[in-house]
């Protein structure tokens, strides 16, 4: 056996004996050669903020002629005066002038329908002729005849001690004195009165509304030639005997309910509704306006009078229309919520609307807009209302609300108020009928325009981002792309849109899995080459697309015509560049070229999409092959420095990275590895490190060939790799 020493100094290896490293496999060394394959980054295009708000901005394709106007003059006259419905212009079936008898007594009718009636006694209206008399006698002389004692059952339970009328069929009692309907109405007219019912008989209550105060006009109070007329009808309802009494009972009882609410309404009316208006109508000072129309609201709100049901809603909004002139921002704002709580329609909804527009041009009024909480009104309309009844009201609305978008402050409340939902839904709404009519809807592309704008502004938000991919926007927004495709305004808001969300994981993901996304992007690249603020989103979102989705890498190659799309883009891009080098130079020889940093913007993005697509090994070796695009891609990097063009110059580096790494028969790449070595020269001795370790990647592969490896030696250029 061995002693434990003989086994350590049998362990030990001779001094000579080289270490032996494990060797790596083929499959390892291919590994790392493709880690140095990498997809390329970059920043999102920046979209400067627009000096004014206004309906399209400064870079809009539309001419000033082909579209609705921001500025605009806005007055009380502008209002209609009735807020009715529209008429159908369906035409109705005439009547038939039938008259038809009741077929059995227990057949429900109308309550104030006339049947005839019998002769009436002579002696009766003798008696009711001479009773007329003794009033007005009474009256001239000025007293009063005593009252008539009512039987019990007819009598009211409670007593007040305030003015009472009681109006039977033909003759109504006040205070004791009996007057017909007529005179009973003359003597009521001057009176602001309520109208109870009770049994067989109406009750007119005085209501002493301004204890000290002046009295209303007569627009704005009850009782006169209304209460006249509620008299009739309640003559009519109880004048007729011709159904059984199951069926008179159950008409009486819902009449009567009816007159119940009314009566509420009106003394709401008297002593809440009517007071403010007068005071409004009457007041001077600004602020005291302002604060009556937030009480005037809550009292409509209290009253359940807001909508369209409202009986007095016309006078209403006439007395609000007078107040718009005064031009008062804070004033307009409570007026605009106001009227939309009233639920105006046609012409109106459209002036309101145009009024909240105009006030919110101005970022002053963001505080005003806050405090009144108008956002909720006009989230509304657009809820609400019909879109094809009234577009124009629908531009302005969204105008407004994309003014307020453009405010962070507003993001939270936005998105808790579903404003993705009602932006989404109007947008399927307008897909829907551009599909039914086979044609883009007159003036739905300026209302898209507004839509895709605020969406921009939200997708901020990451709530806003959720809520897009849980409502499957991103196919929507693609089906408006390709319906207005010869829209560039509408068009260049969704790119906008896409270049936020593919900047996030989950949306670029979704947006990947849209196959047909690919061929809408490259067919806008064709139709809008020339338009740098759209073009350059375009590839800025197809890089985000392939950076790190391999499915998407082929889904793109695979699309007709995309390589050639993308080079074409390339090429045209480069040549603005150099035109617009040669005008900084003094050159004159060069018309109408693009500002420099535009067109090194675009190649940016070009460069990073052809090096994401160079990592899939079905597209790598063609383009390796493709000598237009390593052509391109040697002119860039010959004629940029690192120092006026990092990034530019940084992914162009990148993008022969990742083409050198294919060994093929047939590339340009290894064909041209001297030219290429020369210009990475520049790299490696200069001062930017990150351009130096992409020139020390490319050498990597190209050093496999012994010319490679001579050049650097004889370059001095080996203690660097």
């Amino acid at each position: 056996m061995l002693s434990p020493n003989d086994k350590k100094l049998e362990k030990l290896d001779p001094f000579y004996r080289p270490s032996m490293s494990k060797q790596k496999t083929s499959a390892e060394i291919i590994s790392e050669a493709r880690n140095a394959l990498r997809a390329v980054g970059t920043q999102r295009p920046f979209t400067p903020r627009e000096n004014q708000r206004k309906l399209f901005g400064p870079a809009s394709s539309r001419t000033p002629e082909n579209r609705p106007p921001s500025s605009f003059s806005l007055h009380a006259s502008s209002f209609e005066s009735s807020d009715s419905r529209p008429i159908s212009g369906a035409r109705l079936s005439p009547l038939e002038l039938k008259p038809k008898a009741p077929a059995s007594p227990s057949m429900e009718e109308e309550p104030c329908l006339a049947f005839p009636k019998p002769p009436v006694d002579p002696a009766k209206i003798r008696r009711i002729s001479s009773a007329r008399a003794r009033l007005f006698r009474a009256a001239s002389q000025g007293a009063l005849l005593p009252d008539r004692t009512l039987p019990p059952a007819e009598s009211k339970k409670t007593v007040e001690s305030k003015e009472t009328v009681v109006m039977g069929d033909p003759m109504v009692k006040i205070n004791g004195i009996y007057l017909t309907d007529s005179n009973a109405v003359g003597h009521l007219k001057s009176h602001p009165l309520q109208l109870t019912y009770d049994g067989g008989f109406s009750e007119i209550k005085e209501q002493e509304m301004f204890k000290g105060t002046t009295s209303l006009p007569s627009h704005l109070r009850s009782g006169g030639d209304h209460g006249k007329r509620r008299s009739r009808a309640s003559l009519c309802s109880h004048g007729s005997d011709l159904s059984g009494p199951h069926t008179r009972a159950v008409s009486k009882a819902d009449v009567q309910e009816k007159e119940t609410e009314i009566e509420v309404d009106e003394v709401f009316w008297n002593t809440r509704i009517a007071p403010i208006l007068h005071q409004l109508e009457k007041e001077e000072n600004i602020e005291t306006i302002c604060a009556a129309c937030t009480q005037l609201h809550h009292a409509l709100e209290e009253g359940n009078m807001l909508g369209n049901k409202f009986k007095r809603r016309s006078v209403l909004l006439k007395t609000l229309y007078k107040l718009v002139d005064i031009g008062s921002d804070l004033l307009s704002l409570k007026l605009a919520k106001i009227i939309l709580a009233l639920k105006v329609s046609r012409k109106n909804l459209l002036n309101v609307c145009k009024l909240i527009f105009k006030i919110s041009r101005s970022e002053k009024n963001d505080s005003l807009i806050e405090n009144d909480s108008i956002l909720e009104s006009l989230l509304g309309v657009l809820r609400s209302e019909d879109l094809q009844t009234n577009p124009e009201a629908f531009l302005y609305c969204m105008g407004a609300i994309k003014f307020i978008s453009g405010n962070p402050r507003f993001l939270d409340e936005m998105i808790s108020k579903d404003a993705v939902e009602i932006l989404m839904n109007l947008i399927k709404q307008i897909n829907e009928n551009t599909k039914k009519c086979g044609t883009c809807l007159p003036n739905s592309g300026h209302l898209l325009v507004q839509i895709t704008a605020t969406l921009r502004n939200l997708v901020d938000s990451p709530l806003a981002r959720s809520k897009v991919l849980s409502l499957s926007a991103l196919p929507q927004l693609c089906t408006v792309m390709g319906q207005y495709v010869a829209d560039k305004d509408v068009c260049t808001n969704i790119a906008r849109i896409f270049s936020k969300l593919t900047s996030y994981h989950d949306c670029c993901v979704a947006l990947a899995n849209y196959s047909r996304c690919y061929a809408l992007f490259l067919k806008l690249i064709n139709k809008y080459q020339q338009k740098q603020d759209l073009v350059v989103r375009l590839v800025f979102i197809l890089g985000n697309l392939t950076a790190k989705n391999n499915q998407a890498r082929e889904q793109l190659s695979k699309e007709k015509g995309s390589i050639p799309t993308l080079l074409s883009l390339f090429h045209t891009f480069y040549q603005l560049d150099q035109c617009a080098e040669k005008r900084a130079a003094g050159a004159e020889q060069c018309q109408a070229p693009r500002p420099r940093a535009q067109a090194e913007d675009v190649l940016i993005k070009l460069t990073r999409v052809l090096a994401n697509l160079a990592i899939h090994p079905g597209i790598g070796p063609a383009l390796a092959a493709n000598p237009r695009a390593v052509g391109l891609l040697l002119a860039t990097l010959e004629h940029k420095s690192i120092e006026d063009c990092e990034e530019l110059v940084i992914n162009t580096t990148a993008t022969i990275n990742n083409l050198s790494y294919y060994q093929v028969k047939k590339s340009v790449i290894q064909d041209k590895k001297l030219y290429i070595a020369e210009l990475l020269i520049k790299l490696l001795v200069s001062n930017n490190m990150d351009g130096i370790l992409e020139a020390v990647r490319v050498f990597g592969n190209l050093s496999q060939h012994h010319d490679i490896c001579d050049f650097i030696v004889q370059k001095n250029g080996w203690w660097i790799v």
